[in-house]
């Protein structure tokens, strides 16, 4: 349960929505919560200041009308250029994008003020009574000693939203461009692929082996869709309740359907514990970089073989890409790949999760993007430049190895590719990568 929260928690922070949601009601509190205070008395304290002169119910009228107009045809300026720019980004650098912009804190908060401000003054419009009104309640009539209503206090504030607004337009004119140029895409998703590593694999130059699974009674899935997230904590709680052991058969991001087998249940049938085990796996339309790291891989190797085709032909791009990579596969391996599902010692634990290998996530990256590499010469010589540093920290000599062999197909598919000097130039940075890792 605790998981599928934190799961919630993360999609609601990844709609649009949420924010200027979440904004605009506060929005509305804070209103009510000033108009309250304009009520009770409160705003005679600003009589002392001279520099405060008080607004008369037309002018606080006047106002507010011009600063509610004004914010939601800002908002609406702030949504169109969104728009545009993740037309653009979806399009130049892939489909897969669309959620990294749409997730874009800057975009969310800067829509979101301006909506809350038009929530404030039209709320606080509403208060305001004409000098020529009668009082509504005891409460308006007692409230200001001049005729009419205007909440002087509720003003202040929404002078301090303008300029509020006025500063988040400016962050947004300067976010907009910046978000959307290629080398601050890649570092965003680079930046979180090694974070998203580092949590999921806190241990550092440990190599223990994966723990193999105990087989048992398959249990299918019945839904079909992306494994979103597997709630690892629950299935401890069932497997020791039952006295059984779950080897995981699925990783989070496959896709599944129908009586696939999701997991293989041994010491208990699975009819016994089929519902509750199933809602451990959440499905969805979509993959999501939660418990996912190979989505983020996938979401680079993605620009940089758009970068590599020919229509587009930008090997600068796929050479940030292979630089990202390089870092991301370096942090990889180093740490223990075996997940500790249980806070115990592992040997002891009933979950058995799928086995994430660091050949897995090698041919996830570097295998994926290999064959347009090996077309270019700078971007060959530039992969093979971040495979040998890839090596270096690593201690593990079999995922050094692995790396070597990564090395050796990019250089046997590069003399398929290449011919004449460019292809002397890569044999030669080949040779060069063999001495530094032998």
């Amino acid at each position: 349960m605790t998981a599928n929260l934190k799961f919630l928690w993360a999609r609601l922070n990844a709609n649009y929505w949420f924010y200027p949601a979440l904004f605009a009601i506060l929005a509305a509190v804070l209103a009510i919560a000033m108009i309250a205070l304009d009520r009770g008395g409160f705003a005679e304290v600003l009589s002392d200041y001279d520099l405060i002169v008080p607004v008369r119910p037309k002018g606080a009228a006047d106002i507010l009308t011009v600063m509610a107009g004004a914010t939601i045809g800002v908002a609406s300026t702030v949504f169109s250029i969104t728009l545009v720019a993740v037309t653009y980004a979806s399009s130049t650098y892939g489909p897969r994008l669309l959620t990294n912009f749409m997730e874009d804190r800057g975009n969310q908060i800067s829509l979101a003020t301006f909506i809350a401000s038009f929530v404030y003054a039209i709320v606080v419009l509403r208060s305001v009574r004409a000098e020529d009104e009668s009082a509504s309640t005891a409460a308006d009539a007692t409230a200001t000693a001049l005729p009419g209503f205007a909440p002087q206090l509720s003003l202040l504030v929404a002078y301090a939203m303008m300029a509020l607004c006025v500063a988040v337009l400016v962050f947004f004119l300067n976010h907009v461009p910046s978000s959307i140029r290629i080398n601050s895409v890649l570092e965003r998703i680079g930046k979180r692929l090694i974070a998203k590593v580092c949590e999921t694999y806190p241990v550092e130059d440990e190599f223990r082996e994966a723990i193999e699974p105990k087989g048992g009674e398959a249990l299918t899935a019945n839904a079909t869709g992306y494994v979103q997230l597997i709630d690892f904590g629950e299935l401890e709680e069932i497997a020791r309740e039952k006295g059984c052991t779950f080897s995981i058969k699925v990783r989070t991001g496959d896709f599944v359907h129908r009586d696939l087998m999701l997991i293989e249940i041994d010491g208990c049938a699975p009819d016994e514990v089929e519902d509750c085990v199933r809602e451990c796996f959440t499905l969805g339309p979509n993959r999501t970089p939660e418990q996912d790291p190979q989505f983020l891989i996938d979401e680079l190797v993605e620009i940089g073989l758009r970068a590599l085709s020919p229509g587009i032909n930008d090997p600068f791009t796929a050479i940030t890409v292979l630089h990202w990579l390089g870092a991301a596969t370096s942090e990889i391996g180093r740490r223990d790949l075996v997940k500790d599902i249980c806070n115990d010692d592992s040997d002891t634990c009933p979950v058995i999760p799928c086995p994430d290998g660091f050949a897995h996530y090698a041919q996830r990256g570097f295998g994926s993007i290999r064959s347009a590499v090996a077309a270019s010469p700078n971007a060959a010589l530039v992969m093979l430049d971040v495979l040998e540093k890839a090596c270096l920290p690593i201690s593990h000599r079999p995922r050094v190895d692995i790396l070597r062999d990564h090395a050796r197909m990019l250089i046997e598919q590069t003399r398929l590719a290449l011919t004449g000097p460019d292809l002397l130039m890569v044999e030669e940075r080949y040779r060069e990568f063999e001495t530094a890792t032998a």
